[in-house]
């Protein structure tokens, strides 16, 4: 298989980018080993580039990973946000043809993450909003969030859901890395909180994106309906199966030869996407895993997305000129 051919060209929902201001915000508020991995990624646009052209990615869509962009103030996180989303905005707009953003919200503060999202899409131009699938154990079905998600909806925003570690980690994740078995459960904690809060029945227009293959959802979407009428409060709306699949899901990590496959047989193959998880996903990993991504599922995951980002919400030139650009990227 030639990767470069058009046909083969992916489109990546799952990719991540990291500043020096970035990591030394983060590192002063302890996440010296972030989600328990062994050091920060490193990032820089000619490293990206070089890693999709080898890879066959066409397109790619930054957003920032776990641990996010709140560290305990409010004031700092707004701030924070802004400048990486200025940040990641600024990249597009000098690679308008090979990128994307999901502006980065600061959650759990919901006001300062309705001003974000604002900006972000109405000046930004970003194609969506990147979020965490729970900001200090708050978890994506709250309520408090009711005036975030009323105004995404009336856009039909995509809503990107970026696993991180949940409460009480230090408890259960044995001192592994977070990533290896917290993020996939977390993410499906967060998927199934949104369904049984009736959160995404009240916002149909919302395009949430799960991902690492739904981790743990497809083997527990019946188990969630079987449970669904022992709750004390209504679920609205169809069946769990049902809402899940109406979710959006990217590939990023281990898909083949289980977990895209076993995806699309819970959720159908509508909703399915490419990730890459760089950066990191070191490159000659998220290399390894283009390999293992045939023909029929680039074409698959790239129609897909080209649906999912369309014009409206697309990978969009920002509207705010002159951004600058941290030196030597």
């Amino acid at each position: 298989m030639n990767a470069n051919a058009p046909e083969h060209q992916l489109v990546d929902v799952h990719s991540h980018f990291v500043t020096p201001e970035y990591v030394e915000a983060a590192t002063r508020a302890g996440h010296v080993h972030p989600e328990g991995m062994p050091r920060w990624a490193t990032w820089s646009v000619p490293e990206h580039l070089a890693m999709m052209d080898e890879a066959g990615i066409a397109r790619a869509v930054l957003s920032v990973s776990s641990p996010g962009t709140h560290f305990g103030v409010d004031a700092a996180a707004r701030a924070l946000a802004r400048s990486l989303n200025r940040f990641s905005a600024g990249v597009v707009e000098r690679f308008p043809d090979r990128f994307g953003h999901f502006a980065a919200l600061p959650m759990p503060d919901v006001e300062g993450a309705l001003a974000e999202a604002t900006y972000a899409l109405d000046e930004l131009g970003a194609a969506g909003v990147a979020v965490l699938s729970n900001a200090h154990g708050v978890y994506l079905g709250d309520p408090r969030y009711a005036e975030l998600y009323a105004e995404l909806d009336r856009r039909g925003a995509i809503v990107f859901v970026h696993p991180v570690s949940p409460p009480n980690w230090e408890r259960v994740s044995g001192g592994r890395p977070r990533p290896m078995l917290e993020f996939i459960f977390d993410s499906a904690r967060a998927a199934a909180d949104l369904v049984l809060s009736g959160t995404v029945h009240r916002h149909r227009n919302i395009r949430w994106v799960f991902s690492h293959s739904g981790g743990a959802l497809p083997v527990l979407a019946e188990r969630l309906e079987l449970f669904r009428g022992l709750l004390p409060e209504q679920v609205p709306g169809p069946a769990v199966t049902e809402q899940l699949a109406g979710l959006w899901y990217d590939i990023a990590g281990t898909p083949f030869p289980h977990a895209a496959p076993a995806l699309t047989r819970a959720f159908g193959d509508d909703r399915v996407l490419y990730g890459s998880d760089y950066c990191w996903t070191p490159a000659a990993g998220a290399l390894a895993q283009a390999r293992t991504v045939d023909p029929a599922w680039r074409a698959l995951t790239t129609r897909n997305a080209n649906r999912l980002l369309d014009e409206r919400a697309g990978v969009a030139r920002p509207r705010t000129p002159a951004i600058a650009m941290l030196p030597g990227l």
